[in-house]
């Protein structure tokens, strides 16, 4: 195996770590990609989580102040870049997203959104409408864009197919985001001092609240439902499993009492997860979150 080849497979053992260290549910479903097309989503997570790991997780435990943790999240915003022109970095977790980048078309047009999401969280506590749809778009839903490139490589998909595929890794994604707010709403408020969804606060959590951002959650993942049949089949069959984990994660959010939200971390047990990706592996349609019945 020349260097580089050998490098580029180093880098992208890594980010297959950092997925299996962070994130059960996406760590499941990327296991039902194709080799190829499972590294390069592996690099786009691995690089997404050491983003928010400097905004949110282990900078501040290392006692960073903001600005060394603003000065980190530029220089890799800099190196991402600089990796994505050349194919190299010295940062294994950046070669790994870097070689993913220029195999799937992903380019600066979706990096930097996401690099302006994470840099609003370090100066940004609460979000108007106009900020939080920005910040959504920026932290979720380009990368639902960097992955439907992932999952296209060397296929031509007509441009109305195209359309629908584009909206539904958007709405994917801001539903991921959104649900992911929703279940952290007190320790995001408490513990980083932020309150993402507008004119929402922990103390004033209701159930007229709690509905109505399910009800946008819903909507979400209906259009993003939609869009499935025009996947590939192994991509498919791993959004589906995504979908169906936060569909039945929305369920379970919706027959929980406000204010049991607000003091519990709402998860899906594993034998439910087992039975949502069986529906995966079959090809079966992801339930619709308006109508499913909360399992046991």
């Amino acid at each position: 195996m020349d260097p580089l080849a050998r490098y580029n497979a180093a880098a992208l053992r890594t980010s297959g770590e950092v997925i299996r260290c962070y994130s059960t549910s996406f760590g499941l479903a990327s296991r039902l990609l194709e080799r190829r097309t499972r590294g390069s989503i592996e690099a786009v997570y691995a690089l997404v989580r050491v983003a928010d790991e400097i905004v949110d997780g282990a900078a501040a435990g290392a006692g960073l102040d903001p600005a060394a943790v603003r000065a980190l999240l530029d220089a890799l915003e800099t190196e991402t870049e600089r990796a994505m022109g050349t194919g190299y970095s010295t940062n294994l977790v950046v070669h790994a997203f870097a070689v993913a980048s220029r195999e799937c078309g992903i380019d600066a047009t979706l990096t930097r959104p996401f690099f302006a999401s994470m840099r609003a969280d370090i100066t940004q506590s609460e979000h108007t409408q106009e900020s939080f749809d920005r910040y959504v778009y920026g932290s979720a839903e380009v990368v639902g864009l960097m992955c439907l490139r992932a999952f296209l490589v060397g296929r031509t998909v007509p441009a109305a197919e195209q359309r629908v595929l584009v909206d539904g890794a958007r709405h994917l994604g801001a539903a991921f985001q959104k649900i992911n707010f929703l279940r952290d709403l007190a320790e995001d408020f408490s513990t980083l001092g932020r309150s993402y969804f507008p004119g929402v606060r922990p103390g004033r959590f209701n159930e007229t609240d709690k509905h109505r951002l399910l009800d946008d959650i819903d909507e979400d993942l209906r259009i993003s439902a939609a869009a499935l049949p025009g996947l590939p089949a192994s991509p498919r069959r791993a959004v589906a499993l995504a979908q169906g984990l936060f569909t039945e994660l929305a369920v379970r959010l919706r027959s929980t009492p406000a204010e049991e939200l607000l003091r519990a971390r709402i998860r899906v047990p594993n034998p439910v997860k087992l039975r949502i990706l069986a529906r995966a592996l079959t090809g079966r349609a992801v339930p619709d979150p308006t109508v499913q019945e909360r399992a046991s």
